[in-house]
């Protein structure tokens, strides 16, 4: 994710189907049943990490059960205040609650890759954006680049997105089987998109 002012974050989880692949064939099974994985559980920063390694620094906070991020002075050029999942994931169903501040900016990547060489995640995956609509200026360099939106890639197809300051709901699904990938914002389906192939390079 990428921050600037303050953005707070509620009650991450994964959806997780464990996926079983035939020995003389491509076919790919999902479980019936998947599980959830919280990855947020209101108190603590457990499963996650600075990008490129280390503990999360002290411009994330808990408070009220939800993640916040307080930009400083003293975070700004210390390297990457970014966090991300300790774990990996392929195929995956994300919900989770965000509301930002007046002016903010921010964003949920996925696909990131950890490359000392890189100093941000969001030179390594793609980004469903969290953004002030009414605020932030890059708001008005397109529908592409608003609230919901695959940053840059594919704008939402309503405006939905609460002002700052009121929670906001995502459901981010990535499914590299069937190769589809949407975003449902407070519970509208905005933004769907291929993940992989000629369709998807040729948005990229």
């Amino acid at each position: 994710m990428k921050f600037n002012y303050t953005l707070s974050l509620l009650g991450s989880a994964l959806l997780l189907g464990s996926c079983a692949q035939s020995g003389t064939s491509n076919e790919v099974q999902t479980a019936a049943e998947p599980e959830w994985e919280v990855l947020f559980d209101g108190s603590s920063f457990d499963k996650w990490q600075l990008y490129n390694g280390g503990e999360v620094s002290d411009a994330w906070k808990i408070e009220n059960g939800a993640m916040v991020f307080y930009p400083s002075e003293k975070s700004e050029g210390s390297g990457s205040q970014n966090i991300v999942t300790k774990d990996y994931f392929h195929s995956f169903e994300l919900e989770l609650e965000w509301k930002v501040a007046e002016g903010a900016n921010s964003g949920v990547f996925y696909g990131i890759v950890e490359d000392k060489r890189l100093g941000e995640p969001y030179l390594t995956g793609p980004e469903i954006q969290v953004l002030d609509n009414e605020r932030h200026p890059d708001a008005k360099n397109g529908e592409t680049h608003q609230a919901g939106a695959l940053y840059d890639m594919v704008a939402p197809s309503s405006a939905v997105s609460n002002p700052a300051g009121e929670w906001n709901s995502f459901t981010i699904r990535v499914d590299h089987f069937a190769n589809s990938g949407h975003v449902i914002m407070n519970g509208e389906k905005v933004v769907k998109f291929p993940v992989h192939g000629t369709a998807w390079d040729e948005m990229v």
